[in-house]
């Protein structure tokens, strides 16, 4: 396993920890606010070990907040992923399976969706009917479902051609036996590669919510809202967005790298050609 893939596996754990443990890695309640101790540079930039990453404008421990951030945007990331990759490989599956007019139709609704990208169906919604936190879940979801549909689809119906599977139909299986128990489990691989090529993705779409102020609102946290609320300070105060960006950037390229060591390693026709 190359350095790179260790080092990413390494702070996706550390992140897994943090959103774990963040009551009691946290040493500060993340929403108290105190006007005394505002814009205290990190101890590396000359502050105290009171407050490790200083504190924002409020007051606030940009540590605490940092670590409920990391909870928070995974929490919603990875919910946001596994609703698309559930709603996107069922309707790939049944567009497989049915073919005919079904399949025109839901093929017809992932060229919509991807002509119309999810931030912008996102931002049109929220403006129309608010946002809570379910619903800006569900929303965050919309991003990539289209892209297992047409995987799944397409691995179906090649799976469904193959030798294996005409084997197991003559000796009396059911299509939906052979589906269930033979083909799917096949293209398991494919959907685990395909959810690290699209988290990072739902990721970048919270925080740039939360960044506008659309996504999680306050007493809550996020990495998105932290990086717009430092925006107004990077000149006097850069550390309240440099940190939660630091976090956002490291945990994007680290999932995108796992994804790329994933595809290599599970695609046999890239080890055929190697």
């Amino acid at each position: 396993m190359p350095v790179s893939i260790r080092l990413a596996l390494g702070f996706l754990l550390l992140m897994v920890v943090v959103s774990c443990l963040a009551p009691v890695l946290a040493p500060y309640d993340f929403a108290t606010q105190n006007l005394a101790r505002r814009l205290r540079p990190p101890v590396f930039w000359g502050g105290d070990w009171a407050y490790l990453l200083g504190t924002d404008h409020l007051g606030r421990d940009i540590l605490s907040r940092l670590i409920y951030g990391i909870r928070t945007s995974i929490a919603i990331a990875l919910a946001g992923t596994l609703i698309g990759a559930a709603i996107g490989t069922l309707l790939g599956y049944v567009a497989a399976r049915r073919r005919g007019w079904l399949d025109d139709v839901i093929m017809m609704m992932v060229d919509v969706q991807a002509a119309l990208p999810a931030f912008f169906i996102a931002i049109a919604f929220i403006a129309l009917v608010g946002s809570n936190l379910l619903i800006f879940v569900v929303l965050v979801s919309l991003e990539g479902w289209e892209r297992y549909t047409r995987l799944v689809r397409g691995l179906v119906i090649s799976e469904q051609a193959a030798l294996y599977v005409r084997a197991v139909k003559a000796l009396g299986a059911t299509t939906n036996r052979v589906n269930l128990k033979h083909v799917l489990p096949n293209i398991a691989a494919s959907l685990v590669v395909q959810m690290t090529i699209t988290f990072p993705w739902v990721i970048l779409l919270e925080t740039t919510l939360s960044f506008l102020g659309l996504g999680v609102q306050p007493p809550g946290t996020s990495l998105g809202q932290m990086l717009g609320a430092g925006r107004n300070y990077l000149l006097q105060a850069w550390w309240i967005a440099v940190c939660p960006g630091l976090v956002i950037f490291l945990t994007t390229l680290s999932v995108s790298l796992l994804g790329d060591w994933l595809r290599d390693r599970l695609d046999p026709t890239l080890d055929g050609a190697a």
